[in-house]
């Protein structure tokens, strides 16, 4: 931050007068200045479907494993009378992509997923607690 800060004032973007300031650390504007007031509560807060409530830290520990190694979910729309796609299977990714993009993961993964379809049986094709075993 103060390389950031001695750059700013280098380059003359800002007057001499720069704050440093960690989370938590305020301060007040006015017209003509403005100066330090005392610290506020500040960190991480996770908050689920909108509340504030504390969460358990199984749920937690969850939402690290993700952001660290991210969520791949295929969609795939199975007609239940047919037991023939609707359409191409569609994958989602999440906190996960290769560096090059990972077009060519996901094409691969969509053949395994037409693959898998293709070599089902009708029962698997058609009952979504089946297909979900088969799939899952």
């Amino acid at each position: 931050m103060f390389r950031h800060a001695a750059l700013a004032h280098t380059v003359g973007t800002v007057s001499g007068e720069i704050f440093l300031l960690e989370d938590g650390q305020t301060i007040e504007f006015t017209d003509d200045a403005a100066y330090r007031r005392d610290p506020v509560t500040a960190g991480r807060v996770c908050v689920d479907s909108g509340s504030l409530e504390e969460i358990e830290e199984l749920v937690i520990r969850d939402r690290q494993h993700l952001s660290e190694d991210g969520v791949v979910v295929p969609i795939i729309a199975i007609n239940k009378h047919t037991g023939k796609l609707e359409s191409q299977p569609e994958i989602v990714t999440r906190g996960f992509m290769p560096s090059d993009n990972g077009q060519e993961l996901i094409a691969g993964a969509r053949e395994v997923i037409l693959k898998t379809v293709e070599q089902s049986n009708p029962e698997e094709k058609t009952d979504w607690a089946s297909s979900r075993k088969k799939f899952a």
